[in-house]
């Protein structure tokens, strides 16, 4: 199928912000390794970084929204969000303590959503409604190329130019990502405005009342816990398999390969099953990958695992995005994607939180827990899935 050049911009566009993401979280670790000695220095501006997100994705979303150039605003928020990143640097290098540099953080964290949900939701706005599930396909394969490319090349520029220069870099990939987004042809409609507070509770409400964005985002958010305490066991399966914890992130670029994999063959596909339906598939996969790997007796195992984890990975970030492409009203679309994002980090970052503590005691405990949580995201599916009274629930959906 042929893709309009704006396609094309917005792609490439979105390849760069979420890269720049994926860049800047490794590359703090390794800056606050190099500026204080300290590891715990970098995974506490990394959390800071994701601490504010639930508060800025109903914001932001709530600003695009009111916009009526939410593509000029989608690119400023961008380079904001990269001179913030350099500001961070700045003020990790000076004299200041280090809580200046964790206030820098968390502040700017606010914006922290605009990389991910604030590109999506200009999605239906660029391309004409029989080209929005294909481009929604690629759109989600950015996540995954980013996933790949990203924590590879911030580790390349450090060892090569030092971490300032990695942090300087990934705020370089969102720079470039500002200046597309900029070029977009996608010009908001004038809204009636209403009062901000009501807009703001009506975003939110939106993704409640409706069951299928309900449904969508409970499960998917769930799911992505259990992916979190994952990602926390990598470093010890690197060290249990292939000799070295370091060698742990094989795991994670087989994932974001099979990612990849997975939601190019579904770009291909003209049938394709309704987005409802492949996420329970996907939680599934996801529940059976895992355990997978907390009983794989050597790396083939692992890597089974892995593949398994990676293929249900990427499509299941594509049928979300269908659901909310379907279902979130035109005026509060980026609200929803926003507060999706939001939801989606906080998520993540609880599930590495509750893992620590686990995979101290016993990776295969931790691993067995993550299970649980997924299968528990597959329940979550199958009770809102059940159509009450006066729900309005669609079904297929």
């Amino acid at each position: 199928m042929h893709m309009p050049r704006s396609s094309v911009r917005y792609l490439i566009g979105a390849a760069w912000a979420r890269t720049g993401e994926e860049m800047s979280g490794p590359a703090l670790l390794l800056l606050g390794l190099s500026a204080t000695g300290s590891i715990s220095t970098g995974s506490t501006l990394w959390a800071a970084l994701t601490a504010t997100s639930a508060l800025g994705g109903p914001l932001v979303g709530l600003a695009l929204d009111r916009s009526a150039r939410p593509a000029r605003l989608l690119a400023w928020l961008l380079a904001l969000y990269a001179f913030g990143l350099v500001a961070l640097t700045l003020v990790l290098g000076s004299a200041l303590p280090l809580g200046w540099a964790v206030a820098t953080a968390l502040v700017l964290g606010v914006l922290g959503p605009v990389l991910s949900g604030g590109w999506t939701a200009q999605l239906p706005a660029l391309v004409r409604s029989d080209r929005l599930e294909h481009i929604t396909t690629w759109d989600a394969m950015t996540f995954g190329a980013a996933a790949l490319i990203g924590p590879a090349l911030a580790a390349a520029v450090a060892a090569g130019a030092g971490p300032w220069v990695a942090v300087w870099a990934s705020a370089g990939a969102l720079v470039l990502a500002a200046a597309l987004a900029r070029s977009l042809p996608v010009v908001g409609h004038v809204k009636e405005q209403g009062r901000v507070g009501a807009q703001l509770l009506a975003g939110a409400a939106v993704c409640l009342r409706s069951p299928p964005l309900l449904r969508a985002t409970a499960v998917t958010s769930l799911s992505l816990a259990g992916t979190g305490m994952v990602v926390v066991c990598v470093p010890m399966l690197g060290e249990r398999f292939l000799g070295a914890a370091a060698h742990g992130a094989w795991l994670l670029s087989v994932m974001a390969v099979c990612s990849l994999l997975a939601n190019l063959v579904l770009s291909r596909r003209t049938c394709a099953p309704s987005p409802g339906a492949l996420i329970l598939v996907c939680v599934l996969a996801q529940a059976a990958g895992t355990a997978l790997v907390a009983v794989a007796p050597s790396w083939v195992g692992m890597a089974v695992a892995a593949l398994v984890l990676g293929a249900a990975e990427g499509p299941q970030l594509t049928a979300l995005f269908s659901v909310r492409h379907r279902h979130a009203p035109g005026h509060l679309r980026a609200q929803v994607f926003t507060v999706g994002a939001s939801l989606k980090i906080s998520a993540f970052a609880l599930g590495a939180a509750v893992a620590g503590p686990l995979v101290e005691r016993s990776v295969m405990l931790c691993l067995a827990v993550a299970a649980g949580v997924h299968l528990l995201a597959a329940l979550t599916h199958g009770v809102l899935s059940l159509r009450r009274p006066g729900s309005g629930a669609v079904t297929g959906v």
